[in-house]
C-alpha cells in the first residue's frame, strides 16, 4: 500500500472524529436550550458512520492493488459518512409563563439529548484534557461517573 493511500485513509478517519466532535459539541452546547415552539427546537444529531467499502473497490479496481488473502478485502478501508441524523426524542413542555419565550399558553418547549452514555463515554475518553464546564447537571453527571470508576478501582 502506498504512503499516500495511508495519508489517505488516515484523513477519513480523522474527518470522522471532526465530524462526531463537532455533533457531541452541539448536542452538549444545546442540551438545555428552549424555545417557544417545537419546530424551533434543537435536536440532538448523531452522524453515522460505515467502512468506505465501495471507495475501496473502486480504488483497487482502479489500481489493481492486492486484496488481504484472508478477508478479501481491498487493504486499508476508510470511514466514509453516511450521513447526520436528528433525534426523534419528543420535545418537553414546561409551563413556564414568565419566561421570555414563553409562548401565549406560557409554555417553553425543550428540546432533550437522551443519549449521556455515549456523550459521557466520549468525554471521558479525552481524560484529563477535557474539562465539562455547562450544563450543570451534566457536569454532575460526569463528576457522578468518575467517582464511580475511583471506587471500582479503589476496591
Amino acid at each position: 500500500m502506498s504512503v499516500f493511500r495511508i495519508l489517505d485513509i488516515a484523513g477519513t478517519a480523522m474527518n470522522a472524529q471532526s465530524v462526531r466532535l463537532n455533533a457531541t459539541a452541539s448536542n452538549l452546547a444545546n442540551a438545555e436550550s428552549v424555545s417557544s415552539s417545537v419546530e424551533q427546537t434543537y435536536k440532538a444529531r448523531r452522524p453515522l458512520f460505515s467502512a468506505a467499502m465501495e471507495e475501496a473497490l473502486e480504488y483497487q479496481k482502479n489500481t489493481g492493488e492486492r486484496v488481504d488473502p484472508i478477508s478479501g478485502e481491498p487493504y486499508g478501508i476508510g470511514v466514509a459518512l453516511k450521513g447526520v441524523i436528528e433525534s426523534d426524542a419528543p420535545a418537553i413542555a414546561e409551563y413556564n409563563p414568565n419566561h421570555p419565550l414563553a409562548d401565549e399558553n406560557g409554555y417553553i418547549i425543550e428540546g432533550e439529548y437522551h443519549n449521556d452514555f455515549i456523550a459521557i463515554q466520549r468525554i471521558l475518553s479525552f481524560g484529563a484534557d477535557c474539562t465539562v464546564l455547562e450544563p450543570e447537571n451534566f457536569k454532575k453527571k460526569i463528576i457522578e461517573k468518575l467517582k464511580s470508576i475511583r471506587r471500582e478501582y479503589n476496591d
